[in-house]
C-alpha cells in the first residue's frame, strides 16, 4: 500500500522492513554491550584470583626458604605440602588464562583473536584443556590437600614423596577426562557436515554468532564433568566428615564446612552448563548461564584456595616469629 501526504510518498512495507531493521541493530548493539560488560567482569575477577595466587605462591615459596635458610628441618612440617600447593596455584592461572581466551570479549573482528578458523581452534582447546585437565586437576589437588591431614606423619607431607606422588596422581586421574574431551571435540565431531542440530548439541565446542564463533560447552563434556564432580563431592564430605570427628576447634571445623560446601556447589556448575545448549549460542541467556557457571566455579576454586593455601601459611607465619619458633625447634630437639 502506498500512502501519500503533501506530495510525498512512502511504501509501508519498506517503512516497516526499515523500523525491523533498526530493532534487530538494536537488539544487536545491547547484545554486543551485555557480553562485553560480561568480559570485563571475568577478566576483573579472574585477576583477583590470580593476585590471591600470587600472594599465595611468594608466601609459600618464602617460608621454604626462611626454614631451610635457619635451618628448621623438624619445622617443615608446617609447609609440608609447598610443591603441591604451588602446582595447584600454578593450575589455577592455567584454568584462569583459559577462561579468558575463551570469552567473545577478546574473540572477533578486531580483537584479539579474528580469525573464524582460529577461533574455533581457541574453544576446542579451551574445552580439552579447561574442562579436561584444569578443573579436574585443580580439585583433585584441593581434595587431596584436605585429606592429607588425615595421614600419618612419616606418610604424609613429612614425606618428601607425598608431595611428588600426589602430583603424579593428579596427572594420571586427570588422562580420563583429557583423552574424553579430546575425543569429543575432534574425533566425535569429525563427521558432523550432515549431523541434525540437535545432534551437535552433544559434541559441538563452538557455533557462529553475528559473524563471530563462540564457544559453547557440549553436553557431553557437561555429563562427564558432572560425574567428577559427583565422584569429587562424595570423597570430599566422606574426609570432611573424618577430620569433623577428630577436630575440636570451632574455626577448624568452620573451614572444613566451608570446604565441603563448595565442592558441593560444583554440581550446579555441570547442570548450567548442560542447560546451556538450549539457547542460542551468544545471546543473553546463554551467556548469562556460562557467565553464573563460571561465578560458581570461582567461588569454590577461591575458597579452596583460601582454606587450603592461604590459611595455613597465615596460620603459620602468625606463630612465625624468630623466638616462638626457635622455642618449637628447640623443644621438638629435646623430645
Amino acid at each position: 500500500m502506498l500512502g501519500c501526504e503533501d506530495g510525498l510518498c512512502a511504501d509501508d512495507k519498506s517503512e516497516n522492513a526499515w523500523k525491523f531493521q533498526v530493532v534487530v541493530l538494536y537488539v544487536m548493539h545491547l547484545i554486543t554491550f551485555f557480553t562485553n560488560i560480561i568480559g570485563v567482569v571475568t577478566i576483573a575477577l579472574i585477576s583477583i584470583v590470580s593476585v590471591l595466587g600470587l600472594i599465595c605462591l611468594c608466601r609459600s615459596l618464602y617460608f621454604q626458604l626462611w626454614i631451610k635458610r635457619r635451618g628448621y628441618q623438624r619445622l617443615s612440617y608446617f609447609n609440608g605440602p609447598w610443591l603441591t600447593r604451588i602446582t595447584l596455584i600454578l593450575v589455577a592461572f592455567w584454568w584462569g588464562v583459559g577462561e579468558v581466551i575463551r570469552l567473545t570479549f577478546v574473540n572477533g573482528e578486531g580483537r584479539l583473536i579474528s580469525d573464524r578458523a582460529w577461533q574455533a581452534n581457541v574453544c576446542k582447546f579451551y574445552i580439552i584443556s579447561n574442562l579436561g585437565f584444569a578443573e579436574p586437576g585443580l580439585f583433585l589437588l584441593l581434595a587431596f590437600l584436605l585429606s592429607a591431614a588425615l595421614q600419618k606423619q612419616e606418610l604424609g607431607t613429612l614425606n618428601r614423596k607425598w608431595n611428588r606422588e600426589t602430583i603424579r596422581a593428579v596427572f594420571i586421574l586427570c588422562a580420563p577426562s583429557l583423552v574424553w574431551e579430546a575425543c569429543v571435540v575432534f574425533v566425535i565431531s569429525s563427521g558432523d557436515d550432515r549431523a541434525s542440530k540437535f545432534a551437535k548439541y552433544w559434541y559441538s565446542a563452538s557455533a557462529i554468532h553475528n559473524g563471530d564463533v563462540t564457544c559453547t560447552y557440549p553436553l557431553l563434556s557437561s555429563i562427564f564433568l558432572g560425574a567428577f564432580y559427583i565422584i569429587l563431592t562424595i570423597y570430599v564430605m566422606f574426609v570432611g566428615g573424618q577430620m569433623l570427628s577428630l577436630v575440636i576447634n570451632k574455626g577448624l571445623r568452620r573451614r572444613i564446612y566451608m570446604l565441603i560446601s563448595a565442592t558441593v556447589i560444583l554440581l550446579p556448575r555441570a547442570i548450567l552448563l548442560g542447560i546451556s545448549v538450549l539457547p542460542w549460542p551468544g545471546e543473553v541467556v546463554h551467556e548469562s548461564l556460562v557467565f553464573i557457571s563460571f561465578l560458581v566455579l570461582m567461588l569454590a576454586a577461591m575458597v579452596g584456595i583460601i582454606i587450603l593455601v592461604y590459611f595455613p601459611v597465615a596460620d603459620t607465619f602468625a606463630i612465625g616469629d624468630p623466638e616462638h619458633l626457635e622455642m618449637q625447634a628447640s623443644r621438638a630437639v629435646i623430645i
